[in-house]
Formats: structure tokens, sequence, C-alpha cells
């Protein structure tokens, strides 16, 4: 079994999807808000844990709508680590 994809659902309508497409070394991440309906990309590198925890916060800030804790930011990196190779 593989996961390649995962939606995240934040408050008042922001939300993101995280892709990892198939022999891809890297997660693309897209956030959709409010003022970016047309959303914000990212893309880090999958197998460098790093970045899958910058991506992580990044969201929690982003969807959560304010700079969170480490439960809060270890709550979306348990998460992103599913599409990497970390």
């Amino acid at each position: 079994m593989r996961i390649t994809r995962i939606d995240f659902e934040g408050q008042a309508g922001n939300h993101a999807t995280a892709v990892r497409k198939r022999d891809s070394d890297q997660i693309e991440v897209t956030i959709l808000t409010p003022d970016l309906p047309d959303g914000r990309e990212h893309r880090v590198q999958a197998d460098c844990e790093e970045d899958v925890f910058s991506m992580a916060q990044c969201l929690q800030h982003h969807l959560d709508g304010c700079r969170g804790t480490n439960s809060m930011i270890h709550d979306y990196y348990r998460e992103s680590l599913k599409l990497s190779d970390c």
C-alpha cells in the first residue's frame, strides 16, 4: 500500500493538499485560503526530514491561523511522514 495524497482542513475555509506522485522525489503541497483561492504551492524533498518538518510548520501556521506549539506541528508532521521517505 502506498499513500499518495493527504488532504488537510483548517479553520475558516483554509485547506491544503499534499501529493507525492509515483517515482517523484518531492512532495507537492498546495495551500488554499480565502485570500489565496488559487493556492500557494510548495515542494519539499521527500527524503529530507528537515524539509518535511518545515512543511508541517507551514501547514500548521496557515491552516490553524497561528504559530503553533510543537505538539500542534507534530500532528501535521506525523501525517506528512506518510508521504515521505524518512
